[in-house]
């Protein structure tokens, strides 16, 4: 049975946070809010929540997956950053980016492009992300909850539990979204490259 949290947007409950934990280190997947629209989440050694993911979204082995980290030292663990991007993402950190950089061998082989050894980072600015975050210690394997055939990520929990609470341990309801998704950069070279452009500004990178 699905579980739904009514989780508050700026003094998030603990007790709720904590079974959101227990839910993932079980592993679960959620939906939970973000400053760009919800997103699909588990913990990152979890190889059947993450093929559920992939199949709920329809992705294939070539899909840039993302890890939403709670700080800039854990993108570190996980990304390789150099000190121009290390200013870049300082800068432009929390927010509604996610960026594309070379992984580390930290990173889950079935969570990296086959070819590229590529992996997404984002530190989201929203008080539910950041609690479930900073409680797990560890980032979510994470990707933005898009239909299949739909161009715009969902932003309402009731609609989420309604079209996918059968395949979800969790919805975290957080109150309505940005209907943006996030913007895209990819930052493997200087100058980056602005892969898509959403909700964040894209002029600092252009």
């Amino acid at each position: 049975m699905t579980q739904f949290f009514q989780i508050h947007p700026d003094n998030p409950q603990k007790r709720l946070i904590d079974q959101t934990l227990e839910i993932l280190r079980g592993g679960g997947v959620i939906a939970y809010p973000t400053d760009s629209g919800y997103a699909l989440g588990c913990c990152l050694g979890e190889k059947k929540a993450i093929e559920k993911i992939k199949w709920l979204r329809s992705l294939d082995d070539k899909h840039n997956f993302t890890l939403v980290c709670s700080d800039l030292s854990q993108i570190g663990t996980y990304a390789k950053v150099d000190n121009d991007v290390f200013r870049l993402l300082k800068a432009h950190t929390p927010g509604p980016y996610t960026f594309i950089l070379n992984a580390t061998n930290e990173v889950p082989r079935l969570l990296l492009h086959p070819k590229r050894r590529s992996i997404g980072v984002r530190v989201p600015d929203h008080r539910i992300s950041h609690a479930i975050l900073a409680a797990l210690g560890e980032p979510l394997m994470s990707v933005t909850l898009i239909p299949v055939d739909d161009d715009l990520p969902m932003t309402d929990p009731e609609e989420i539990r309604e079209r996918f609470g059968a395949h979800l341990e969790a919805v975290i309801d957080g109150g309505a979204c940005h209907l943006d998704p996030t913007t895209v950069v990819d930052l493997r070279e200087i100058p980056p490259t602005i892969v898509r452009e959403g909700r964040g500004d894209v002029a600092p990178f252009s």
